[in-house]
């Protein structure tokens, strides 16, 4: 299933960052599940969508995709 949200906070340094769904739950994400070509980072407000995966540190986003609205 897969679900929409917004960017909370993403760090290139680290990268990984905090999805913040729709749905009111906030997931994990590690650059290496973003879907894009070249570096794979995420801009804070940026809207995505993804699949949730439970973990037993919480919930993580797994095939991430930008929307682009426009």
């Amino acid at each position: 299933m897969t679900h929409k949200g917004t960017v909370k906070w993403f760090s290139d340094e680290r990268g990984y960052g905090i999805i913040a769904g729709s749905d009111g739950k906030d997931a994990f994400v590690h650059q290496s599940v973003i879907k894009m070509d070249g570096f794979r980072k995420l801009e804070q407000g940026q809207t995505v969508a993804y699949d949730l995966e439970k973990t037993e540190r919480g919930l993580r986003a797994t095939n991430v995709y930008v929307i682009h609205e426009g």
